[in-house]
Order: C-alpha cells, then sequence, then structure tokens
C-alpha cells in the first residue's frame, strides 16, 4: 500500500455519459496510517416459500460442531460463520380467527412478527419488518435504503388466498405496517437502479445490439483514477470493473433468450434456469454491498404457492404441489432435493460474499445473513419450529458453528431482537417477541 497524506473519501463516484459507478473501499480510502480498514456492517434476509422436508433440515445434534444434515450439508464450508436455529415459532402467521391464509401470511410475518391483517383490497397491514428497521439504522447515507429482489412474478394484484391480498405474498419487507417494498425480479431494472443508464429505450437497445458496456462511457475517469491507486488498489479496482462487466454480460444472454418481445422502457429477460436467474441476482447483491450502494438487501428467492417448476435437476413438478407430499416418502425426498437445491444457492452467495475483500477483510465478515422460510412442514402449512439460519461471525457479535434449540414456545421474533441488537437498535419488544435470544452470541 502507497501511503500519503491524503485519502479519497469512502463515498467516490466516478461519473460519465448516464451512469454513476459508487467505488470499492480502497486503501487509498482509509485515513494515512490508519490501523485497520474496517468494512460497514450489512445485513442480508433470504426467503423460501412453502417451507421444507423438516426431517432432512434439522440438524441430528445439537451445539457446537452439531452434525449437519442433509439439506443444509452445502453451507458446511461456513461452518464456523453458521447458526442453525430449532424451535423458533412464527406465531402470528398462524390462523387467528381467520381460517386459511398461512401462505400469505408467512413472508410478512417472518421478519415483521406481526398477525397481517385479512383483506383483498388497499388497506393492507402488517408490521415493519426486521430489515427495514435495520435499514433505517445503517443506511441513513447510502445511495439506497435498500434493495428488494425476488425471482418469482410479482405483477399479481387483488385477491390471492382465503381474503388476502396479493401484497402479502408479494412482499417479504414492509417499509411501514401499510407499505409493502415491492420486489424487483429484472435483473436489468436492478442493474441499472444501481449503476443507471439515463438513456433511451432505442439507444440501450443499440447499447446491446453493439455489447457495449455502461463502463465503456467511463474509460477516461477510470483511467484517470487508476493512476492515482497504489498496485493492490488497481488490482481490486481491476476486479470489481471484471464483475460489473461479467453481471452485464449475464444480463444480455438472458435477454437473448427472449427474442419474441418489443423493447419497452427497460429491456426484459430472465435466465432460463431457477439456478442461473438466483445467482445472477446474489451476484448484484454482491455489487450493491461492495460498492456501498446498500447496506440492506432482501430476496425472495422462492414466493409462497409459487408453481416454479425445477426440470434442470428432475423435479418438473411444481415447488408448491412438491410440499404437499402427504407423507410419501418418494415426494418428501423429491421436496428435499428442492430444498437443498435452495441452499446449494445461497451457498453460492456466501462464497462470493467470502471471496470479495473489503477493508482488511471480506464482504463476509461484515454482513449478517439471515436464511429462511414462514413455515415448516408445508404438507401442513405448520408455522411452529421454522427452518432458520443466520450465517455471521465474532465480527457482527455472533458465534457459529452451533446448532441451537429452544423451548417450545419461543417466539421467531426473539431472534429479531437479538439482530437488532447486533446493529445498534436497542427495542424493548419486537412484535409478538418476549425477549432476546439466548445464547446467541456463544455458551
Amino acid at each position: 500500500m502507497v501511503i500519503t497524506k491524503k485519502a479519497l473519501p469512502r463515498r467516490t463516484f466516478i461519473r460519465g455519459m448516464g451512469a454513476t459507478l459508487a467505488l470499492p473501499l480502497l486503501d487509498a480510502m482509509v485515513p494515512a496510517m490508519s490501523a485497520k480498514a474496517r468494512g460497514v456492517p450489512r445485513f442480508a434476509a433470504i426467503y423460501v416459500g412453502n417451507g421444507a422436508n423438516m426431517f432432512d433440515w434439522t440438524p441430528p445434534t445439537e451445539g457446537i460442531g452439531f452434525e449437519f444434515s442433509p439439506t443444509l450439508k452445502p453451507l458446511e464450508p461456513f461452518r464456523k460463520r453458521t447458526l442453525v436455529f430449532t424451535g423458533l415459532d412464527n406465531f402470528p402467521a398462524t390462523d387467528q380467527g381467520d381460517s386459511g391464509g398461512q401462505h400469505p401470511r408467512a413472508a410478512p410475518a417472518f421478519m415483521g412478527a406481526v398477525h397481517p391483517k385479512q383483506t383483498e383490497g388497499a388497506d393492507v397491514r402488517a408490521g415493519t419488518t426486521l430489515d427495514q428497521v435495520i435499514a433505517e439504522r445503517i443506511c441513513r447515507d447510502s445511495k439506497l435504503p435498500s434493495l428488494e429482489v425476488a425471482v418469482d412474478r410479482n405483477d399479481v394484484v387483488g385477491a390471492c388466498d382465503h381474503g388476502y391480498a396479493c401484497a402479502y405474498m408479494n412482499s417479504m419487507s414492509w417499509k411501514t405496517p401499510t407499505m409493502p417494498l415491492p420486489a424487483e425480479t429484472n435483473p436489468r431494472f436492478v442493474f441499472e437502479r444501481l449503476f443507471g443508464s439515463g438513456d433511451t429505450a432505442e439507444e440501450r437497445q443499440v447499447r446491446v445490439r453493439e455489447d457495449r458496456s455502461i463502463l465503456d462511457g467511463l474509460t477516461r475517469e477510470i483511467s484517470r483514477l487508476s493512476r492515482k491507486l497504489g498496485g493492490r488498489d488497481r488490482a481490486k479496482l481491476g476486479e470489481y470493473l471484471d464483475a460489473i462487466r461479467d453481471v452485464e454480460d449475464r444480463i444480455v444472454r438472458a435477454e437473448s433468450n427472449n427474442s419474441n418481445f418489443e423493447v419497452p422502457d427497460r429491456p426484459v429477460g430472465q435466465p432460463e434456469t431457477f439456478r442461473v436467474y438466483a445467482e445472477l441476482m446474489f451476484d448484484l447483491q454482491v455489487l450493491a454491498f461492495q460498492a456501498d450502494i446498500t447496506r440492506v438487501t432482501s430476496f425472495m428467492m422462492a414466493r409462497e404457492n409459487i408453481n416454479r417448476s425445477y426440470n434442470e435437476i428432475g423435479l418438473p413438478e411444481a415447488h408448491h404441489s412438491m410440499s404437499h407430499h402427504g407423507n410419501n416418502p418418494e415426494k418428501m425426498k423429491d421436496f428435499s432435493k428442492l430444498n437443498t437445491y435452495h441452499v446449494e444457492t445461497l451457498a453460492y452467495y456466501v462464497n462470493r460474499l467470502q471471496s470479495i475483500p473489503d477493508g482488511d477483510g471480506t464482504l463476509l465478515d461484515s454482513t449478517v445473513v439471515l436464511y429462511g422460510k414462514g413455515m415448516s412442514d408445508g404438507n401442513t402449512h405448520n408455522n411452529y419450529s421454522v427452518p432458520v439460519v443466520v450465517i455471521g461471525g465474532p465480527e457482527n457479535g455472533l458465534t457459529g458453528n452451533r446448532h441451537l434449540v429452544y423451548p417450545k414456545g419461543t417466539p421467531l421474533a426473539n431472534l429479531s431482537v437479538s439482530l437488532l441488537d447486533k446493529f445498534g437498535v436497542n427495542v424493548e419488544t419486537f412484535g409478538d417477541s418476549t425477549g432476546h435470544l439466548p445464547l446467541l452470541s456463544g455458551v
């Protein structure tokens, strides 16, 4: 590292024609002779609907050094950072005088800890979600207060299930009790929200056809900045720009698979398989963290009641249908295969976070990842002892490599209270919480 008396501002941007490029944390942004460059805190929530085969999800042993279950096996490389929770109830998602509706209640209750109001109209009401409370605390100076993405259609409106509006199914993040945040499903929309475009639909179409990147309009500015940086910073900047180009290329390839459409205000296109689609969305979230565009993301990786099939792994039956396996051993085996496929995709994201330098550590060092479902047994629509995993580490005040089992009746919201505390948000209660979750920071 070249030590100088000057440092670049942490929030340095390169601006060009139609694009504003935020930079990752570089050595040159750390004040001269600073002892350590620390990454900013970040939070990511990932949700998968329709429950799980809990027999293959739940680890067979408890405590430190637990044995990973078949479904969670893809997370074993991150053992030291992994906390698995058993016994946490998503009680607000249960029937409370309104029959049915576990699917639309499950997602908003997962991080909101409030029983959603049964309505088919616009007067929806749930609870401000965990991610948004954290965002209010740590994203005040970010370009985006938070980023919400999904891979399943969320353009269905009106009534969706048992007298509940589709807004409950479409959103896992709620800014306020009456303001669900729609998740973006189009990779290019997400990309251009992060980095800008500023051009017309026709100009975008020409750029895609000519295989030009938004970075092409920033060549002079990037070259000028590179000359001011030390060798390590130049390498880090180069890797970051390569990642941006790679994501752009994958978006273009996805759009090329959808040739029979007219280009609207923004080009649209979806990758052919779930895995390719989800990994692209995860890479966009990694870029958002790397450039400090936002510090809070939520990803609905599979919506409740969704009928997506997974032919790429030999599962032609729809996701929701698979969850209603009727305790048939062969169908339960298929459902476990799907559950594991989702966890493998989560592992891809965690590995990406671990591979990106950030200050003197990696993005993973400063990130808490919450992964879970709003119901446990999808076959019976059970909201008790729901599947939950947290990936974090000592930098976040968490002690991993443990399977924690809590007494019957422990609210999932107790985990939310404890995670809020890790981000400097001290609250007495959150939703139906009864206190902090014991042992989260170690025995």
